[in-house]
């Protein structure tokens, strides 16, 4: 969980703060075994602020007891203050502070503290977003040597804790409590526990430490922790195999809840919203890299497995990732997921979402990252053997190949996204070969309303800092080509009028259908909004055709469709068919009282499908040479069609 969870940075929070009040208090030993500590107080806090590069005010008395094998110091109302390489303000205000230390191991490397008590006390822990620390005995934020001075025993109860960690985006307000409780054997075990708002949410949690008095530099120190937050529960096992410098760490960890999402009340890490989850995984730290093993997460159909590696030692970190996954449900993410959905998605009436784009990560991180699915549901849409890669690279966020099979057919195409200006660009180059339009969310035994094999693809581009400001800024193309397939009965019903008739379609009456020889649909998108250009469905009877625009930035739609006979008839044509609204909620009509006679000028067919060969080469060059295409290019250079005339759309 990037390298870290409340309750262990919370032991290393602890201990790292601890270790730099001793380290200060050290000093006032050395000095103090020589003098009287309280009658030369204002010459000792002075030394120990020019050793500490820390502001030091001691308001209370100041004792030394040092004839002993076991030499005491207590000092009363100790403050102090932030180390230099942070903004100028107080990191400790303590009440009491006693202090005893080993005597023998004095002068030695290895500083041993028998016993630290710390009463009403209060902790102001800082971190800015470069990593910087008050709680750091050091600018790097790593101990020398072999760590902090080890700690036999400790008593701090109560102390209030203010923590504002922009680093690992967690904030905490509440009190902590640490202590030798007594155990089954000889020793007592470490507890230490904490109540509070953490992300402003009501958050606890306990470590249980190995006992302190057994602590050995060559010996590894093991912990549990538990967090409760917001539904949520992280639990694991950690291993120190240096007391206690937290640069080498192994967490086994475990997670579960109502929502994945809640894991950012307890890690200060944004996850999706999701419906009642489970997660586990490893994790390995050697240093500045975080290597993250056996991750498995669950929730509702779907799941999520693989590896993660963090690297922190440049300014900007590395992320590099394998993903993969039996099922990916879309179903089981997102605020209806998690039963969240009924109050933003009745404020939400439109279909492309506002909310911008998290921009911040994007430009600080590098990544790479690598995904493979068996199978990912989209509603009633499938795509399987779905692979992918992501890269972010100095703001530039790629998506240089994607490739899926979806309904017998193949999904590929690449995506930047660039984040390095104050406004984003993004670009975007799809692909749709031999899509089966039949097995698209068609589950009935019955025929399905439109069948053939979809040729499509889009290019486009757009600028601002969320979906639907990067539609509604588009520009490019969109072409769909459908060389042959077939129109059914059903479709009456899929739309709830008879478009058939409307068009003037005439069905076989053996399958109650009208064959498709070849159907175009081309668009030019300026500035958010989608024209036709060429919209014409070649039917034996009727030529097809459809003009209008669609509104992306308001997504409103304003589409007709008419069918123009290639005979003479002595009936007249049905009204045009108009599709409206909006892309959230499309409705689909006939046009009253504008039906057309069958009379009219001719309209030439190249008109309509210039230039034809240009709109089959941008999807697929093939098509040009497919047979019911081809014959659609040839009449458009050669012939024309007796119809009505064009008429806008309403």
């Amino acid at each position: 969980m990037n390298g870290s969870s409340v309750s262990r940075k919370t032991l290393k929070w602890t201990l790292r703060t601890l270790g730099v009040l001793v380290a200060t208090v050290a000093v006032v030993i050395a000095a103090a075994a020589l003098v009287d500590a309280n009658h030369f107080r204002a010459p000792l806090v002075r030394f120990i602020a020019a050793r500490t590069g820390r502001q030091i005010r001691i308001d209370g008395s100041l004792k030394a007891h040092l004839l002993s094998l076991t030499p005491r110091l207590v000092a009363e109302r100790v403050t102090i203050g932030n180390p230099p390489w942070m903004p100028a303000g107080t990191t400790a205000e303590i009440g009491r502070l006693s202090l005893s230390f080993e005597l023998l191991p004095l002068f030695s490397r290895s500083f041993v503290i028998s016993r630290l008590e710390m009463d009403a006390s209060t902790l102001h822990l800082v971190r800015d977003s470069d990593g910087r620390a008050n709680w750091q005995a050091h600018d790097t934020g790593m101990f020398g040597g072999k760590g902090p001075p080890l700690i036999h025993s400790l008593s701090m109860l109560k102390a209030h804790v203010e923590l504002d960690d922009a680093r690992r985006h967690l904030q905490f307000d509440g009190t902590i409590s640490a202590q030798d409780l007594p155990g089954a054997g000889a020793v007592s075990a470490l507890r230490i526990e904490g109540a509070g708002q953490l992300n402003g949410r009501a958050a606890t949690f306990t470590i249980d430490g190995d006992p302190l008095a057994t602590v050995r530099r060559e010996q590894p120190y093991h912990f549990a922790f538990a967090e409760r937050s917001s539904g949520s529960q992280l639990t694991g096992r950690s291993v120190l195999p240096r007391p206690f410098d937290f640069r080498t760490l192994d967490t086994a960890f475990e997670a579960a809840g109502a929502d994945l999402k809640d894991l950012y009340f307890l890690v200060g890490i944004t996850l999706p919203d999701t419906g009642p989850y489970r997660f586990s995984g490893k994790l390995a730290r050697q240093g500045t890299h975080f290597q993250y093993s056996d991750l498995l997460a669950t929730s509702g159909e779907s799941d999520m497995r693989g590896t993660l590696s963090i690297e922190v030692s440049s300014s900007r970190p590395k992320l590099d990732a394998d993903l993969h996954s039996k099922l990916l449900r879309l179903g089981d993410l997102g605020e209806r997921a998690a039963g969240r959905a009924a109050a933003s998605e009745a404020a939400k009436p439109l279909l492309l979402p506002d909310t911008a784009l998290r921009l911040a990560g994007i430009r600080r991180d590098d990544s790479v990252i690598n995904f493979h699915a068996q199978s990912v549901g989209a509603g009633r849409v499938t795509l399987r053997a779905v692979a992918a890669q992501l890269t972010i690279d100095h703001g530039v966020l790629a998506l240089p190949s994607l490739s899926a099979s979806i309904a017998d057919g193949k999904l590929t195409g690449r995506m930047s996204f660039d984040a390095t200006h104050e406004i984003p660009t993004a670009a975007l180059d799809l692909r749709i070969s031999d899509l089966r339009l039949g097995e698209i969310g068609h589950k009935s035994a019955a025929e399905p309303p439109l069948d053939g094999r979809l040729q499509a693809r889009a290019i486009l581009k757009g600028r601002g800092t969320s979906i639907h400001q990067l539609a509604s800024s588009a520009n490019g193309t969109v072409t769909a080509v459908l060389p042959h397939g077939a129109l059914r009965t059903s479709f009456a019903e899929l739309t709830g009028i008879d478009v058939t008739r409307a068009l003037g379609l005439v069905l076989r009456k053996d399958k109650q259908e009208t064959p498709i020889r070849c159907g175009i649909a081309s668009f030019q998108v300026r500035d958010g909004t989608v024209t036709s250009e060429s919209v014409v469905v070649d039917t034996d009877p009727v030529l097809i055709t459809g003009k209008g625009e669609i509104h992306l930035d308001a997504e409103s739609l304003d589409l007709a469709i008419r069918g123009q006979p290639k005979s003479w008839r002595l009936v007249r044509l049905r009204s045009p068919v108009l599709i409206r609204g909006t892309l959230k909620h499309p409705s689909i009509g006939i046009e009253p009282g504008n039906s057309l006679a069958q009379a009219g000028e001719a309209v030439a067919l190249g008109v309509l499908l210039t230039p034809l060969a240009a709109v089959l080469a941008f999807v697929d060059p093939g098509l040009a040479k497919d047979a019911d295409c081809a014959a659609l290019l040839s009449e458009a250079k050669t012939s024309g069609v007796r119809a009505s005339p064009a008429t806008p759309a309403h």
